[in-house]
């Protein structure tokens, strides 16, 4: 644990050298473009040819299934007379790009949904996939590749990756167009950005007009910026696009301070700062332990054996380490206060929580 506390505040220490060096990214990284999205799909279907690790009897839905399919191929079979392994009820997703066009080939995912022990081996029967509007815009079908196996023996079992969930790539036909606004045709674009940011819109909003040469962008919040199309590339807003995505921003970011108490990871931001702050740390640990000892009768007695508990406590609390951080205190000053101090990763977490509640941490903390 020791040494997992000084590669984490080593890896801080490395952060606040090499850090502050903010760079520059593709305006592209961190846009999108209003009215361009891709459409989650889903349906459902059944994979077959498993080797007796598909759906058991009491998974009912998957038996209705294989009936009402053989019924549509005209074999009339008695519903309790269906009893099946090789067979497992699967739930399919996938996602719609953009712009994709009909016959043009999609990846998806294959999710058990039963009591299936594993999908290896299987392939997906053709499967409509149905947008939230409820029509069908891709056919899925093809084998599964899970990626992994699950074995079973006596007293023991093996299993690598998830052997229930399975992918299919280009497992899927598109049949329908999502219907989009052209692109070439728009007077203005609206472009959202990632960031939540006034700095960064508006160092955005003047970048595109620099290279424009011209007022053509305007924020319409922290988020939105609106660009009138110029003249020049009416009829070709993919090309001005194009251009703009590859323009260079540095986006800057409020100070942040990240806290995953389950992991004891904790991530901060270059920009934090502490006020005038004193921090006090010591350890008080008690141990208890307890040792069993059997209390044995005089011979010919009428007494019994008995097992008795001997409690021992100890208490030893250390000596606690003092150290006050200066005002406006960087984040590499921060992290080499709780280095001296010998913070582990629980008490880092906790230090930080009290330096926020104390009011001298100025950075949102987000717990996760």
């Amino acid at each position: 644990m020791k040494k997992i506390v000084c590669s984490v505040i080593a890896f801080l220490i490395f952060l606040t050298q090499f850090g502050s060096f903010a760079s520059a990214v593709r305006l592209k990284d961190i846009m999108d473009v209003d009215g361009v999205r891709g459409n989650f799909l889903i349906g459902y279907g059944l994979v077959v040819g498993l080797k007796q690790t598909g759906d058991g009897a009491q998974t009912q839905f998957t038996v209705q299934s294989i009936v009402n399919m053989l019924e549509r191929f005209g074999i009339v079979v008695p519903k309790d007379q269906v009893k099946l392994k090789n067979v497992a009820a699967v739930i399919v997703t996938a996602y719609l790009p953009p712009y994709i066009m009909p016959g043009e080939r999609i990846d998806v995912k294959v999710s058990a949904i039963g009591d299936a022990k594993s999908l290896q081996g299987g392939t997906l029967l053709m499967t409509p996939l149905r947008g939230p509007d409820g029509k069908v815009y891709a056919i899925a079908q093809g084998p599964v590749s899970i990626g992994g196996f699950s074995a079973q023996g006596r007293g023991a079992a093996m299993q690598v990756n998830h052997p229930t969930v399975g992918k299919i790539p280009n497992g899927a036909i598109v049949e329908r167009r999502v219907p989009m606004e052209d692109l070439n045709s728009m007077k203005k674009i609206i472009i959202s950005l990632h960031t939540d940011d006034f700095s960064t819109t508006s160092q955005v909003v003047d970048t595109i007009n620099a290279y424009l040469k011209g007022d053509y962008a305007k924020a319409l919040d922290l988020r939105n910026i609106q660009i009138t199309v110029p003249k020049a590339y009416r009829g070709k807003v993919v090309e001005l696009l194009g251009e703009i995505g590859d323009l260079e921003v540095t986006p800057d970011t409020p100070a942040k301070v990240v806290i995953d108490e389950r992991t004891g990871t904790v991530i901060m931001g270059e920009n934090v700062r502490i006020s005038k702050v004193a921090i006090a740390h010591g350890n008080l640990s008690i141990q208890i332990t307890e040792t069993p000892q059997v209390s044995q009768p005089y011979p010919l007695s009428p007494g019994q054996t008995v097992v008795t508990t001997r409690t021992q406590i100890r208490a030893k609390q250390q000596k606690a380490k003092i150290v006050i951080l200066p005002e406006g205190a960087t984040l590499g000053e921060l992290v080499r206060a709780l280095n001296a101090v010998g913070a582990t990763a629980s008490d880092l977490i906790a230090i930080l929580q009290a330096i926020k509640a104390a009011g001298a941490l100025h950075a949102q903390l987000i717990i996760i």
